[in-house]
């Protein structure tokens, strides 16, 4: 198992890298990024919709993975019609929010048109908000790093993210592994435990100085980073929210009852199970990058 999980991240995140670096050469349009945030929303949607299928939830796919993945888009189809203007971060975010708003009034709608007896619309409109949530809500606001704080940072501030979580995750697993012993959430999680945590913040945090240190030179802004407090005290706080994004979907799964979200890939289980950490640390490294930048 911890092979496959170090073999797929060596695959995964330099291939996320590696699309960052190219779309960034497309310029302000973010074509590629645009996609590949659909495909991500849609994916989380299916495994949201298979996972929450049990008791008194009817999930639609065909409801709930469009809407989810055009809030994802919405805010950059704003930014694509107005690249003559420049758009504040507040302003995008408040597209996002109306986005969500309207797509939650149709799934509402959509119950309305349902209903046949008690006891059912009412799970069924949460888990669709959920999956709106989880896979529309979320995606969207982390997306924002693409060009807040400015666009030419971008892509080295998500890939800091990414970096941050996925080094977090690989050091939990292995630390856990190799040393973890009380565990860190018994019902929720067992598998993961104190050590696994320790681990996590070490691994987040030596990644983040590694990236912010050497990476630079890779991107045409070549940013510089900031002083080290910061860098660290930015590398344990992704690092804490990527395993807090972990339990996030493990309640998820937990109380439907299975284990993985799906069998999409060895060693992590679905998409779900590999984009947890980063879509809950996406919106804190956001209010990072806004207030106080790790790199400039």
């Amino acid at each position: 198992m911890l092979r496959w999980r170090l073999l797929m991240s060596c695959v995964l995140v330099p291939a996320t890298i590696a699309l960052f670096i190219a779309d960034q050469k497309l310029g302000r349009t973010a074509s590629l990024f645009a996609l590949f945030c659909g495909l991500v929303s849609l994916r989380s949607a299916w495994e949201l919709c298979d996972l929450l299928a049990v008791r008194s939830i009817r999930p639609s796919f065909a409801a709930a993975g469009p809407l989810a993945m055009l809030v994802t888009l919405f805010a950059w189809i704003h930014l694509h019609l107005h690249l003559d203007t420049r758009v504040t971060l507040l302003h995008s975010l408040g597209c996002i929010a109306a986005a969500f708003t309207a797509a939650a009034l149709l799934l509402l709608t959509l119950e309305a048109v349902r209903f046949d007896s008690p006891g059912v619309s009412m799970e069924s409109l949460g888990g669709h908000l959920v999956i709106l949530f989880y896979a529309g809500l979320l995606p969207a606001v982390t997306a924002q790093l693409r060009w807040f704080p400015r666009e030419e940072l971008g892509y080295f501030a998500l890939a800091s993210m990414i970096i941050c979580v996925k080094c977090g995750d690989t050091c939990a697993y292995t630390f856990g592994r190799l040393w973890g012993k009380r565990r860190l959430t018994p019902k929720l999680s067992p598998g993961k435990t104190g050590m696994g945590f320790i681990g996590a913040l070490i691994g987040s945090t030596t990644g983040g100085w590694l990236w912010f240190r050497f990476a630079g030179a890779l991107f045409d802004a070549a940013p510089q980073p900031s002083a080290l407090p910061i860098i660290i005290a930015y590398g344990l706080t992704i690092g804490a929210a990527g395993v807090i994004g972990d339990l996030c979907e493990s309640l998820i799964k937990r109380d439907v009852g299975k284990k993985d979200a799906s069998a999409l890939m060895p060693g992590f289980g679905g998409l779900l199970d590999l984009v947890d950490s980063p879509l809950y640390a996406g919106p804190i490294a956001l209010a990072w990058w806004t207030l106080l930048p790790p790199a400039f």
